[in-house]
């Protein structure tokens, strides 16, 4: 457990973790850190109520991220899935107790408005960026994604090794999403990409053959494979990185303190090896995804 009380020497140790965290994410000029002065006993956390630690997310909420199993859809208390289980953990390192730990919801939008919360972070898939970081607060990447092609076995495109073999493949994506600016970016196919509002629109238009195919982080095709759109398959997940990573971090009200509490704590599951235990319960699954080369 997270150890109120830590030494300077304890701090500067995991002020290094979140360094090495921030820089293999591609992120470190977005991470909140971590601030000396800032006192992490349990009693001086700055909470939305005492002696909780309020989480929010999504409603629903998926797996592979939370609530993985038909007993236990939608219930982050669950402790399943990467998101879910990573809740718990952080809650133990900061001094909770598991009943100690209350889920809200609220809309993904919603939460990035300017303005005082009425919880302490939200955990549900939120990229970091420069925009958003202007009215919130994030913690350091939990995660970092890697694209993914969705289509039917059936398809020309579902045996595609590299991006060239995808160049006459109409493809879709939501807007405003890391994955529309990877087809447009990185893909380039020759027909334009097909934009849609919503993921759940993406995946409409390709039960409808409308596309050939959609490009999602790898976590959320595993959902959209499973759940989502029967018959399909993931053809591969892509060798090339987008041109600014997808990190995914914690998002806090602005100029919360208890931030720098949970990038402690998320130092310390990275270096006893528990969210790498996470994900590669939760999101690496089988493993056997072949990968589109460049």
């Amino acid at each position: 457990m997270f150890a109120a009380r830590a030494t300077w020497t304890r701090v500067l140790v995991l002020i290094a973790a979140l360094a090495l965290l921030a820089a293999a994410c591609g992120g470190d000029d977005e991470a909140e850190g971590v601030d000396p002065d800032v006192s992490c006993a349990f009693e001086d956390l700055n909470l939305a109520t005492a002696g909780t630690l309020t989480v929010a997310t999504g409603e629903p909420v998926f797996p592979p991220w939370m609530g993985v199993g038909d007993d236990v859809f939608d219930v982050p208390e669950s402790k399943t899935g990467f998101e879910g289980g990573l809740v718990y953990a952080l809650a133990e390192e900061l001094g909770f107790t598991d009943d100690q730990v209350a889920f809200v919801r609220t809309g993904f939008g919603e939460a990035i408005a300017p303005g005082p919360k009425d919880w302490d972070f939200n955990i549900q898939q939120y990229s970091i960026n420069d925009e958003r970081d202007e009215v919130v607060d994030f913690s350091v990447p939990y995660y970092t994604t890697r694209q993914a092609l969705v289509t039917f076995p059936d398809s020309p495109f579902a045996t595609a090794t590299s991006l060239a073999d995808l160049a006459d493949a109409k493809l879709g994506a939501a807007i405003g999403t890391t994955s529309l600016d990877f087809v447009e970016d990185v893909i380039k196919p020759n027909t334009e990409a097909s934009v849609y509002d919503e993921n759940v629109d993406v995946e409409a238009a390709m039960r409808a053959g409308q596309i050939d195919g959609l490009v999602v982080d790898l976590p959320a095709a595993y959902f959209v494979t499973a759940v989502q759109v029967e018959g399909a398959i993931i053809a591969g997940q892509f060798e090339e990185g987008a041109a600014d990573p997808d990190n995914y971090g914690m998002l806090f009200a602005d100029g919360n303190p208890l931030v720098s509490c949970v990038n402690v704590a998320l130092a310390e599951l990275i270096d006893n090896g528990k969210l790498q235990e996470l994900e590669d319960t939760w999101l690496t699954q089988d493993g056997g995804v072949p990968t589109i080369g460049n």
